[in-house]
C-alpha cells in the first residue's frame, strides 16, 4: 500500500473540513472534525492501494482543472462534487459483489451528511454522484453544451474526474495498474487479466471516453494509448 505522508493527510483533512463547513455551517466543529477523521481512516485502510488518499487528491485536482473552464459551476454544487469525491469509495472491499461498495458508500454519505446537517438537496446530489460510479454511465448525453442542465454537468465533471487516471502520465499509469493488481492479489493472474481487460475494453469501446469538452480534448488521446498499452500487457503482447 502507498502510505500517505502526514502532511498530505493534514492537507486532506483541511480541504474536507472547509467543504463540510460550507455545506453545513451549523455543524459543531468537533462533529466536523470527527467526520473528517472517520473519512480519512477509511481512505487509509491497509488493503487499499489505488483507492487511497492519492486517488482522492487526483480526483480533486481533476475537478478543479475541468471546472476552471466555462460553463462555470456555482460554489455550492461544486462543493457537493468535492464532497462526493470523499464518499464515493468510502466503503471499499475488493472482494465485494459488483455495485456493493458504491451502494454502501452512498448510504454512508446520506447518513453521515444528514448527521452533520447538510441540506437534503445537497445530500441527494452527493448520493446521485456516488451511485453514478456503479457503471460510470451518467444519465443522458454529455451535458457540456449551451443550456445544459446543471445536474448533467455536475455528473459529467464527476465522471471525468474519476476516470482521469486513465489519462495519467506513463509512470503514474503504470503505478496505477500495479495498484489495481495489488488490490486484487487474491484473484488468480489469468482471471484477473480477463476481468481487467473486460473493464478496459468497455471504456475503450465508447465513442467518447470523457464527457466534458476539456477532458475530451486534453485527456482522451493519452487515455486511449494507456488502455491499449495495458491491454497488450495483459494479453502478453
Amino acid at each position: 500500500m502507498t502510505r500517505a505522508a502526514p502532511w498530505a493527510v493534514e492537507q486532506a483533512r483541511e480541504h474536507f473540513m472547509a467543504d463540510i463547513a460550507a455545506l453545513a455551517p451549523g455543524a459543531d466543529a468537533p462533529l466536523r472534525e470527527a467526520e473528517a477523521q472517520r473519512v480519512i481512516r477509511a481512505w487509509t485502510e491497509p488493503h487499499r492501494a489505488y483507492h487511497s488518499l492519492q486517488h482522492v487528491a487526483e480526483m480533486l485536482t481533476a475537478v478543479a482543472e475541468v471546472t476552471r473552464r466555462p460553463p462555470r459551476l456555482p460554489a455550492r454544487p461544486l462543493g457537493c462534487v468535492r464532497i462526493a469525491v470523499w464518499y464515493h469509495d468510502l466503503a471499499y472491499d475488493p472482494r465485494a459483489t459488483p455495485g456493493s461498495n458504491e451502494h454502501r458508500s452512498a448510504a454512508m454519505a446520506r447518513d453521515h451528511l444528514h448527521r452533520l446537517g447538510v441540506g437534503a438537496e445537497d445530500v441527494d446530489l452527493v448520493e446521485r454522484l456516488v451511485l453514478m460510479t456503479v457503471d460510470h454511465e451518467p444519465p443522458g448525453p454529455a451535458a457540456d453544451g449551451a443550456g445544459a442542465g446543471q445536474d448533467g454537468l455536475l455528473m459529467d465533471v464527476f465522471h471525468d474526474a474519476d476516470l482521469w487516471i486513465l489519462s495519467a502520465p506513463p509512470q503514474r499509469y503504470a503505478q496505477y495498474a500495479r495498484q489495481v493488481r495489488q488490490e486484487y492479489e487474491h484473484v488468480p493472474r489469468e482471471l484477473f487479466a480477463h476481468g481487467r481487460a473486460r473493464v478496459l475494453r468497455s471504456f475503450a469501446g465508447r465513442e467518447d471516453l470523457y464527457r466534458t469538452e476539456h477532458a475530451r480534448r486534453c485527456w482522451s488521446a493519452t487515455a486511449r494509448r494507456n488502455i491499449e498499452g495495458e491491454l497488450a500487457t495483459l494479453s502478453g503482447g
